[in-house]
């Protein structure tokens, strides 16, 4: 196989089969490691691909990007509402609950004020702040840990343990990415903590617009077999959502 030909099947593979080791890629094109890493070199020149620790992945495409929370509260912002009020509409009175930072996840919070003894747990500085500001006699809780801008979250070792001393109901959770075959993903390299609450519920509900799915991003959150609850918006592919419906999964779709 010619050097071109191969970087382009390189391509497809990565397409399919998302972050993969360079050892792997060797295996699969029963070459050496040196020639795979001169032709991720070339693609990643090209800016096709973006190589981590011993692994590469498709560079993501303009849109996908992991953009700053300020931005993405602007995208889909009415269809984003609608899906923070049907998720609330999930939630008891007496819950503990998880909130994890995302801008859809955002939208639940002015559907809240209806609810009595919550117990609410969050990374999101913004989420914290929104909660803060309706003046409700709920139990709040921050998990702490380092602070990144672009997300306006916590995460890192501290985050993570903190929220591994606790069991919740129920894990209110976003994603850039959601696949058939994985399940969520992100762009997000810190996304320990994102982990670590998808331990501590007993219920996952994940909220993602009809554009996240057939999307995946190079870190897997959360596998598809542990979803509890997905929660939705009309532009949902008819066969994504009955294969999501056999695997047991809860499929709500607000119009």
């Amino acid at each position: 196989m010619k050097p071109r030909e191969r970087q382009q099947a390189i391509l497809d593979y990565l397409q399919i089969h998302g972050r993969t080791p360079v050892d792997q890629l060797a295996d699969y094109f029963e070459t050496t490691g040196t020639t795979i890493r001169k032709d991720l070199t070339v693609l990643e020149a090209d800016n096709k691909v973006l190589r981590t620790y011993g692994s590469v992945v498709l560079t993501p495409v303009s849109d996908e990007i992991d953009l700053p929370i300020t931005n993405k509260t602007t995208i889909n912002l009415e269809v984003k509402s609608k899906i923070g009020r049907a998720a609330a509409d999930l939630i008891k009175n007496g819950d503990s609950i998880i909130m994890d930072q995302g801008s859809t996840v955002l939208q639940m919070v002015p559907n809240l004020s209806r609810f009595e003894n919550l117990t609410i747990m969050t990374n999101s500085l913004h989420i914290i702040n929104a909660l803060t500001a309706l003046e409700l006699d709920f139990e709040l809780l921050m998990c702490g840990g380092t602070y990144r801008p672009k997300s306006g979250s916590f995460h890192g070792i501290l985050a993570e343990s903190t929220v591994e001393k606790f069991t919740f109901d129920k894990l209110f959770i976003g994603t850039d990415g959601f696949d058939l075959n994985v399940g969520l993903t992100t762009f997000n390299e810190v996304h320990g903590v994102s982990k670590a609450m998808c331990h501590a519920a007993r219920e996952i509900i994940v909220l993602a617009d009809s554009s996240k799915f057939n999307r995946r991003s190079p870190n897997v959150v959360c596998p598809l077999e542990k979803i509890n609850v997905l929660v939705t918006d009309s532009g949902i592919d008819q066969n994504i959502r009955a294969a999501l419906i056999e695997k047991g999964i809860r499929v709500i779709v607000v119009d």
